[in-house]
């Protein structure tokens, strides 16, 4: 880069992923600043739209996880103050953070995603949760997925085998959001596909088969070292993969994101893709997966995040 920019990079916040953003920032600053590219980490607060008048950063990063970060409002703040950023807009973010509303843009643009109720806590307790489970149970049956309809890094998820643990996963799931999104629990292989585009055009970069050692890829198998095997390329047949690229170019593509994101993806016996969500700031620490496929995939991962810096700056 010839005349390097300052890139600000924001992380930690107050959300639940707070250590996880912190440790993503850190890594991103890491990779920028081995290209020499000048670049400050900031924890978010109340003082920082006050700091970002005074210090006038050319480009913002929001390495920021959880609703600070991926809900959009930072993001809307950042373009009222014509600030170029690294990442996908408020509005597309928004859409992206909402999961439902994310599984009906895929399904609109003909990616299959698994059989799912949207319920929130007041329809819930309202229509008498008893017969709201068993309605649940008898369309969608067992074994189910429960997860906050907002929220990432697996937080308040629960993986359901019997009636019986439903309830329990409900009240999980609201005590992360006032909305839970009940899915149909697909048996298979779960995959993740990064996207990036510096400019030229979204890519798929080759999958990561994700495989935790404790059978469900929680909170802890996400981010403790070891607990995870992964697996680049997914031991999974070339027609499933080619197929998994486009898929997630075109889940990037309806969902409207821009820059790096990460598609999510289980893949069936039958060897179908389902979709199940996209997160517009994916973890970049040593065990995460889009860093895991870009470093397998042979990227110098400091010169994509500082290409990802120019694509900013290059913005109208």
């Amino acid at each position: 880069m010839a005349d390097m920019p300052r890139v600000l990079i924001l992380s930690g916040g107050i959300s639940h992923e707070r250590d996880i953003s912190l440790k993503s920032g850190r890594k991103v600053a890491d990779g920028l600043l081995s290209h020499g590219v000048s670049v400050e980490l900031r924890d978010p607060d109340g003082s920082l739209i006050e700091y970002l008048g005074e210090s006038s950063p050319e480009v913002i990063w929001p390495v920021l996880h959880g609703a600070s970060g991926e809900d959009g409002a930072l993001r809307a703040l950042l373009e009222m103050l014509n600030i170029p950023y690294v990442g996908s807009t408020a509005d597309a973010s928004r859409i992206a953070w909402n999961k439902p509303v994310a599984k009906s843009l895929a399904e609109r643009a003909g990616v299959a995603t698994p059989p799912s109720i949207t319920l929130s806590r007041d329809a819930f307790r309202e229509l008498g949760a008893e017969s709201v489970l068993e309605t649940v149970t008898r369309s969608l049956g067992i074994p189910l997925i429960v997860k906050p309809a907002q929220g990432g890094s697996a937080q308040g998820v629960s993986w359901v085998d019997s009636s019986e643990d439903l309830r329990k996963a409900m009240v999980h799931a609201f005590t992360y959001s006032d909305i839970a999104l009940i899915e149909k629990r697909i048996v298979g292989v779960e995959v993740c596909v990064p996207i990036i585009d510096t400019g030229d055009g979204p890519r798929a970069i080759p999958a990561v088969e994700i495989e935790p050692l404790s059978g469900h890829y929680d909170f802890e198998a996400r981010y403790t070292a070891g607990a995870t095997r992964f697996y680049t390329p997914p031991r999974l047949e070339q027609a499933t993969l080619d197929s998994l690229s486009a898929l997630a170019l075109d889940a990037f593509t309806a969902l409207g994101l821009r820059d790096l994101a990460r598609v999510d993806f289980i893949v069936d016996n039958e060897g179908k893709p389902w979709f199940l969500e996209a997160s517009t700031m994916p973890g970049l620490t040593e065990t995460s997966s889009t860093a895991l496929a870009l470093d397998a995939a042979g990227y110098d991962v400091g010169g994509v995040y500082g290409a990802l810096v120019e694509a900013a700056l290059a913005r109208p």
